[in-house]
């Protein structure tokens, strides 16, 4: 096989490479996937579920453009919960805690029964160039494999080294062997490197804890989907729980602190400031005495339990000590320990907007080499640099999502014009537009844009349509619908809800916060007549999507002229020549943060941190000034 030229190599097999994989052989490209481990595909290494807040959107999105996390997640789901249902629509976030052994056995099973796909086990330890692009890789057991694009979505394996107390040994998990020599390789080549890092909690013995001092956290009384596409609900959710620590608890941790990597300095790369390991957390917020933690089962067919919250790398023992001062765990046993990791990334202003890196064609970064913590920022990433290796091979324009567009664009556009200097997670704040890039309407936004270049299917886009269809039709009936008092007092009086004294617009009373939609259709025998005129399939999804945009339509129609206006700006080239060095107008730290990151609009160079207004404004003028000497069109007009 090897003798063939692939169409792309991805190098890793976690969440990015998979979904890079599943991309590029489904837009007929074909694929080669190595991986050290076959047994190993997509792992849950650290905590057993798919999406929360931020993340829950990121997911939906993949799906929406037909990548697989969503469907993978799916069919390895025991419980499913919708986050911040007291909160308005923007910040409802899906979650689905996983059966970790099925949900890697789901994504291997995707893979292999993928066309255009081989998956070989293997290691890569350099890059094959030729001039200034890549041609191929060259893996441990001396195989050249010659290919158009490759894409490198390593995770924390690049001379990953693990940290439990005192204790310090090679690998890219506990267990597991860390890949050598591709890091030094690039940096060879002029790629720019650093060190991040993250941790993962014990993993406790179920059958030792007393669940009965412990907190009940039930799924969803009507659990949903992350993907789109229809499929049985979830039944049999097994719970989590809630647990917490106490002042004795932070004592005991306090006493191993000596021999902390985290203090002792032998950890150099920065952890995640919103997911930091207990010790640090004790030691951010010495005033508090407790700290939630949240027990999460791993699996239908193990008594294995995660310890989200409880992430450290302190020495065994005294995981072990404070562990056992927790109510309901007072004599509990573990699986195996916390432990830290240290690994190499590439810092992400060295890549494009279609995670195409600046310094080699037909090279792509994806995931956490790019400094991204989280199963679905990288898988996210995975499936962008998968779709624009393959649009760059047929020639095609390159598929880049803005801030406007998706939660996925948010994530890139702070990758590469901002850089990280932690570990970079999602969160709703990061994103602009966020009352019009909801979960529940990624489908709409995205389908229709990865079905034009032939990764979402057919059957996708068909079920969009339909359902766009139906909420059209669903909201007009609503807008042309009316009540007298006489239908409807009753009923709003039920409800707390002040009373009509004339006939009144059925939308306008959706709109009072008290009441929704469920109920109106409930109250109004023809609303609830042309409901059950929806297929019974999409009939919820429409229904959510009628409500929303009745009640939030003023928001979202404000939304999206701040994004037209912003649009105009974003849209706004930057030539490719230009000589930042000798703008003396601008700001010195302007000059070399754009001379480095080289953006491509004034937009991304406004996100740029060290950029200024006043260093826009001048760049603007300059443009303008360019291009009607140069005869050159801009589309600033």
């Amino acid at each position: 096989m090897f003798w063939e030229r692939y169409d792309v190599v991805v190098v890793g097999g976690g969440h990015a490479g998979s979904e890079a994989s599943f991309a590029a052989a489904t837009m007929g490209a074909k694929t080669l996937l190595i991986t050290q481990s076959i047994e190993a595909i997509c792992q849950m290494s650290c905590n057993p579920a798919m999406g929360g807040v931020a993340k829950g959107q990121i997911v939906r999105e993949i799906d929406a453009l037909g990548g697989m996390s969503g469907i993978i997640t799916d069919r390895s789901t025991i419980q499913f919960r919708l986050l911040n249902r007291s909160k308005g629509p923007a910040m409802w976030s899906p979650r689905a805690q996983c059966d970790k052994t099925h949900f890697s056995l789901n994504w291997r099973a995707a893979l292999e029964s993928t066309p255009n796909l081989d998956i070989w086990q293997d290691e890569v330890v350099g890059i094959r160039t030729d001039g200034g692009a890549v041609v191929g890789v060259t893996t441990r057991m001396g195989i050249d494999i010659p290919a158009q694009a490759v894409i490198l979505t390593n995770g924390t394996f690049l001379n990953g080294q693990v940290f439990i107390g005192e204790l310090s040994f090679q690998g890219g998990r506990i267990g597991e062997m860390p890949a050598t020599g591709l890091s030094g390789q690039l940096r060879s080549l002029g790629f720019v490197t650093d060190r991040l890092k993250t941790g993962t909690p014990v993993r406790v013995d179920g059958r030792s804890i007393d669940f009965s001092k412990l907190e009940v956290q039930p799924g969803d009384d009507n659990p949903q989907h992350f993907s789109f596409l229809p499929l049985p609900q979830l039944q049999n959710q097994i719970p989590c729980y809630i647990a917490h620590t106490n002042e004795r608890t932070h004592d005991l941790l306090r006493e191993g602190f000596d021999k902390s990597p985290l203090f002792t300095g032998r950890i150099q790369g920065h952890g995640p400031r919103y997911c930091p390991s207990i010790e640090d957390k004790i030691e951010r917020f010495a005033g508090k005495n407790s700290h939630q933690l949240f027990v999460e089962p791993e699996g239908r067919n193990t008594c294995s339990y995660y310890l989200n919250g409880f992430s450290s790398s302190l020495p065994i023992e005294v995981q072990i000590n404070a562990l056992h001062s927790i109510e309901g765990f007072e004599s509990a046993r573990i699986f195996k320990p916390g432990y830290a990791i240290e690994y190499d990334y590439f810092p992400p202003t060295q890549l494009g907007y279609t995670l195409e890196t600046k310094l080699f064609e037909n090279l792509y970064f994806a995931g956490q080499i790019n400094g991204t913590t989280g199963y679905e920022e990288a898988a996210c990433q995975g499936l962008m640099a998968g779709i624009n290796a393959v649009l760059k091979i047929k020639g095609r324009p390159a598929f880049v999502l803005t801030r406007a567009q998706a939660y996925i664009g948010v994530l890139i556009d702070d990758l590469v014009t901002k850089g990280v200097d932690e570990p970079y997670r999602m969160f709703t704040s990061r994103a602009e537009y966020r009352i019009t890039l909801r979960q529940d309407n990624a489908d709409e936004r995205l389908t229709p844009l990865s079905h034009a270049f032939g990764l979402a299917s057919d059957e996708r886009m068909a079920r969009v349509e339909q359902k766009m269809q139906h909420t059209r039709a669903m909201i007009q009936a609503i807008d042309d619908l009316s009540v007298s008092p006489s239908e409807i007092n009753a009923f709003l009086e039920s409800c707390q809800s002040s009373p009509l004294t004339q006939r009144l617009k059925l939308n306008s009373l959706i709109l009072r916060p008290e009441l929704s939609l469920a109920d109106i259709l409930e109250a109004v025998p023809q609303a609830g007549a042309l409901a059950q005129t929806i297929p019974a399939d999409i009939r919820g999804e429409v229904l959510d999507a009628t409500e929303t945009q009745i009640k939030y339509q003023r928001y979202i129609e404000k939304e999206h002229d701040v994004a037209d206006r912003i649009l105009r700006f974003e849209n706004i080239l930057i030539p490719d020549a230009i000589d930042y060095p000798s703008l003396q107008s601008l700001s010195y730290e302007a000059r070399e943060k754009l001379s480095k990151t080289k953006p491509k609009t004034l937009g991304q160079a406004s996100r740029i941190s060290g950029v200024s207004p006043a260093d826009i404004s001048y760049l603007m003028i300059y443009i303008d000034r360019l291009f009607h000497e140069e005869h050159i069109p801009n589309g600033l007009s």
